[in-house]
């Protein structure tokens, strides 16, 4: 479907640039993993049985800050308000270092390292 908008063409003709491309597909991202992380939180909140003013209470936040939180499309909470509501709902926040695929190249790389060094151990 063709753009209607010259909003609409403009962002077509900016998701021709490879990286433009990248850039949103790596916010896209980031914005689903704050997503997540605040469903993570409001699930918890209901499972406690607790109200957004209550949660409020306990993380030492204004009522309203977590009832935008909760409600708006697209949060962007800062770091200490999500630790501030994780303690509250006794959760804990840990970084961790991501699991990544070994790309394909190396994967060859180390079979052949491993064939080369296995002919020499035999000869």
């Amino acid at each position: 479907m063709a753009p209607r908008t010259a909003a609409e063409q403009y962002f077509a003709d900016q998701h021709r640039d490879p990286e433009y491309r990248r850039a949103y597909k790596a916010a896209k991202a980031r914005i689903a993993r704050i997503d997540a992380l605040v469903r993570a939180l409001d699930e918890r909140r209901e499972e406690r049985g607790m109200t957004k003013a209550a949660l409020a209470k306990a993380a030492g936040l204004q009522p309203e800050v977590v009832r935008r939180l909760f409600t708006m499309d697209s949060p962007n909470p800062t770091a200490g308000t999500l630790l501030a509501l994780a303690e509250a709902l006794d959760l804990e926040v840990v970084a961790r270092a991501k699991k990544r695929p070994t790309p394909k190249a190396t994967k060859t790389k180390v079979a052949a390292s491993r064939r080369a060094n296995r002919a020499k151990v035999s000869a």
